[in-house]
Parts: structure tokens; sequence; C-alpha cells
């Protein structure tokens, strides 16, 4: 039988394992039916595999080559397992159980891919790679895969050996059913956040001239942030700075003695990074300064760029393009400035990101991820599986 026969053979049951998950959604370090569920499903299947990692859901599972392991190459596949806080309105007979958390973003599809991979592979009778299977915690917001690569999943220290290479896939409305997309170098944003805590003087409403007011200052502030993409980056590079939260004062009355800015910048290289953090404390203090009083920076670190190898990225088009044919496009995709933790493992191992494509053919738009009407479409669970076999199969050469 071909991979694509196996695959369809296995559909029907990962699509029964996938909305499942679907029904049973758990926040970023909360998956512990979830992490259960993958265990069972990799121990059934005599996948060897170690839980517990990435403070405590996480999975690894290991394949060894059935030639040579001890020097055969290792390639890792990743699918995320966390799901999202908001109120599910699909309307759909396996729903979300639990009251305003659902699977939002396609992890459960993800991770169901993943396991339907792990099976497939594990009766193949010719491996010439070793797999490593990276299910891990957390992908929205916490880091999880800063944590898995902290706890040993890619150097070989858990389980199996050193990775070489890792692919991980992601849902995306903007692609039909069996379209592939990625692209070479910077696909996703790096995001980080901070804080600004403008120090002022309060005191009466009615005599503001006795103070000074620190909501003018960070009115100031907020507008004058937005000169860092239009004046101080070039028009070439993408870097977007947003003030999302503005926390002042308790009364009507009363001009507060602080007000607190609390923000994200995102930026597709290293060096626009840089300047974007600088030009923020720079503006930030300079111009609470200029007012008369004083601003605290405080950066929070977030996700780094995530980057694609470009030899990876080549043998994801050309694995898609011999396994799902024309509907793999070749072209660079446009990177976005949405962040993924992927990025941690890119920082280890050369890496490939790329999209996988649920919008149904019959249809010209789809929910789109974080929305409460978007559901994962089972129709991209074959062409999911077909893709994270062949990478696992490739020779490496």
């Amino acid at each position: 039988m071909s991979l694509k026969e196996l695959v369809q053979a296995e559909v029907p049951s990962i699509t029964e394992i996938r909305r499942d998950l679907h029904r049973h959604p758990e926040l970023g370090y909360q998956e512990k039916r979830t992490s259960e569920v993958v265990q069972r499903e990799l121990g059934a299947h005599g996948v060897e595999f170690v839980g517990g990692l990435a403070k405590g859901t996480g999975v690894l599972g290991y394949l060894p080559a059935t030639i040579s392991p001890e020097s055969a190459p290792t390639i890792a596949l990743r699918a995320d397992m966390d799901a999202l806080p908001i109120l599910e309105r699909t309307g759909l007979p396996y729903a979300s159980s639990t009251e305003g958390v659902m699977h939002a973003c396609g992890h459960d599809g993800h991770t169901s891919i993943l396991i339907g991979s792990a099976r497939l592979l594990s009766r193949m009778r010719e491996r010439t790679n070793n797999v490593v299977f990276v299910f891990q915690p957390a992908e929205e917001g916490g880091a999880g895969g800063r944590e898995m690569v902290k706890d040993g999943a890619l150097n070989g220290s858990v389980l199996g050996k050193r990775v070489d290479r890792i692919f991980g896939l992601h849902c995306y409305p903007g692609l039909k059913v069996g379209e592939i997309q990625t692209r070479v170098g910077p696909m996703m944003a790096a995001a980080d956040m901070f804080d600004i805590i403008v120090h002022g003087s309060g005191g009466h409403a009615a005599m503001p001239h006795t103070t000074v007011d620190p909501i003018v200052i960070a009115s100031h502030i907020v507008t004058a942030l937005q000169s860092i993409a239009a004046r101080n980056v070039s028009p070439l590079e993408s870097i977007v700075v947003t003030v999302a939260q503005v926390q002042a004062g308790s009364a009507h009355n009363i001009i507060p003695e602080t007000a607190t800015l609390t923000g994200t910048l995102r930026a597709l290289t290293d060096q626009t990074r840089d300047l974007g953090i600088a030009n923020i404390e720079r503006i930030a203090t300079k111009t609470a300064e200029a007012f008369g009083g004083r601003a605290e920076f405080i950066f929070k670190p977030g996700y780094p760029v995530t980057a694609n190898d470009a030899e990876m990225a080549s043998i994801v088009r050309s694995v898609g393009s011999s396994e799902l044919g024309v509907m793999v496009k070749q072209d660079d995709i446009m990177p976005t400035m949405g962040a993924e933790d992927f990025s941690f493992y890119g920082l280890e191992v050369p890496a490939c990101f790329y999209w996988l494509g649920v919008l149904p053919e019959d249809q010209d738009s789809y929910p789109n991820l974080h929305a409460p009407e978007f559901n994962f479409n089972d129709g991209a669970l074959e062409n999911g599986m077909r893709m994270m076999c062949r990478l696992a199969l490739e020779p490496v050469g």
C-alpha cells in the first residue's frame, strides 16, 4: 500500500481522537488529559516515550531507525497541545465541554496529526532515520517550546538521540485543503512585552497646575511610540509597537500619582527588535522627563523570531510536491507579525515551520484562528499526516 492509502485508513480513527481532544480542551501547562491521550496512543503502538516534561504535561516519543540507529540521522516532528481561554460558538456536537476554553487555534488537529504519524511510522518495516515526536504544552504565550528544549527534548538526554533537524506545522485558514506553504528566513515575528510606569505628582483635578499629570505624559508617550515604525525603522523592515492597556486613576476628581502602559513589540529581525527596544525606552523616559515626570521601562522578553533554515524549507517544498502535488506553493509566503514558540527549536537545530491549508475547496473564507467559531477542518488531517511521515522518512544526505 502507498503512504496515501495507509494514511487514509487511519483518518477515521484520528478524526475521532481529534474531536475528542476538541471536546476536552485544556489551557497551557494544564494539558493533563491531552498528555494522557498522547501517552496512551504512543504506548499502544510501541513508541517509546517519556512524559512529565515542560512543567508536567510535555511528552517526548522516540522511534529508532530500523537500520543502524546509532549512526542514523534523527528527525524531530513537533505538535502543540494547548487550547485558548475563549468561549466556543461553533455549535458542533463535539464542542468544548469546558466553559470558556476551546481549541480555537487548531492544536487539537496538530496533536492528532502527530499521533497518527507516530502510529504509521511505527508500523513501517524500513526507517532509515530515527524519529523524535515532540508533544509540547503551552504554545499560547507560555513558551512551552522553550521548556521542552530546557528539559532536553532535542539533545538526546531524555530519550533517543540528538536531533539533527525539526519540522512543525500549523493549520492556516488562508490556504485551501491540500495546499502547503512556507518561506525561507523569518516567517513569524519575535513578540515581546513591556510596561511603562509613568511617575508624576498627584493632586486635585481642579488644580492641575499643582501636579505633574502622569495621564497627560502617558498620552504623549502612546502617540510618540508610533513614530518608531514611521520614522526610526526602514520602510522595508517590519515592526509593530502596540500599547494595549492604559491603567491610571481612581476617581473623576483626582489626578493620580502614576499611570501604567502595557504593550507589545513585534519585529522580524533581531536588529529591528533591538532598535525597537531601545527606542521605546528612549521615547518613554525622555518624554516623561520633558513634562517634569519620570518613566520606568520594564522589558519582558517573549518569543524569538521564527526563522526557517533554507535547506529545511527546500525539503518541505520538495516533499510536499512529491506527496501532495501541484497544491504545494513554491513561492515564499508573506511573513506574519504573529509569534510562535517553535522559534525556540530553531535556535538549536535546523528547522522549518510550514502552513497546512484548512479552507474547504468549496468555500472562499473560513473562521480565523483564535475566533470563537474556528474549528480545525478534519479534511486536512490526511495531508498533515502524509507530510509529517514523509518528512520523517526523507533521506538525509
